[in-house]
């Protein structure tokens, strides 16, 4: 008798495969290997080019090559200066530097912007072994309630590379539930149509990556909205040291061990891969 796809445990391990093959992609998480923030005309590790800062309000970077360099920048050949839009602007510039590198210019909310760089064929992608995974477990599954806050909740996010510094972010509202007598509030910021539950939990730096996990949910019309905890994802970092990924807030930090979901990256010999 065979699973359907109706079933929790058969959709977990079509989920998880999903993931391992995602994370391998040509822009995947373990094919990125530089994340440079330009101030001034500089080089960049790993890609030719000069790379400059543009005039405040406008988006990208001033990229200055010859053809010798070979980069193209929406399909044409860089000779000279061209400018390279951003992922903020309305049509993005995509940069491909070889057969395997290729690149794209995001900003921070400061207003600057910086160069990102993938390899298709980066080591990390060669040693991957897989995602470490707790089985399927139904405890983990709850029912919740969305409670919006009118105008927003300003909550304070750190990032892992930030030094302490502190980012201020508005957040929808809350999702509130009560786990073996708890109750819990737990903040989450808009992602696309979803809500991004950044969280962590006392499995971190034990059985789990070190940092903490993600947790993507939609809300229903009616404000319910399940957290299905087997679908906890590890976030960018815990794949490349490239990423700059938020931190759980004081609010999303359980005391207690949610054994489901991803739980390390792992090469290919079985140990960790970071």
């Amino acid at each position: 008798m065979t699973a359907s796809t109706t079933d929790p445990v058969t959709q977990h391990e079509q989920f998880h495969r999903r993931r391992e093959q995602a994370v391998v992609r040509s822009q995947g998480n373990l094919a990125l290997v530089n994340t440079q923030w330009i101030d001034h005309e500089q080089t960049v590790w790993g890609v030719p080019g000069v790379w400059a800062p543009l005039p405040n309000g406008q988006s990208g970077l001033l990229l200055t090559a010859d053809t010798a360099d070979g980069i193209l920048v929406d399909g044409a050949l860089v000779e000279g200066q061209v400018i390279v839009a951003g992922r903020d602007a309305v049509n993005p510039s995509d940069i491909r530097f070889s057969d395997n590198v290729t690149g794209f210019v995001i900003a921070n909310e400061e207003g600057g912007y910086g160069l990102r760089v993938w390899d298709s064929a980066s080591e990390d992608i060669q040693r991957f072994g897989g995602i470490d995974v707790f089985p399927y477990d139904p405890r983990w599954v709850i029912e919740a309630r969305f409670e919006e806050v009118p105008g927003g909740l300003t909550v304070g996010f750190s990032h892992l590379k930030d030094e302490g510094r502190t980012r201020e972010r508005v957040i929808p509202g809350e999702i509130r539930f009560t786990l073996d007598g708890a109750d819990y509030a737990l903040v989450a910021f808009k992602s696309g149509k979803a809500l991004q539950l950044v969280f962590a939990d006392a499995t971190n730096g034990d059985s789990t990556y070190s940092v903490g996990r993600f947790l993507f949910v939609t809300p229903r019309d009616d404000g319910t909205v399940t957290l299905d905890f087997n679908r906890a994802v590890l976030p960018p970092c815990a794949f490349s040291y490239h990423f700059n990924c938020p931190l759980p807030p004081k609010q999303n930090r359980f005391a207690i061990p949610i054994e489901a979901g991803e739980k390390n990256v792992l090469a290919k010999d079985g140990s960790l891969l970071h």
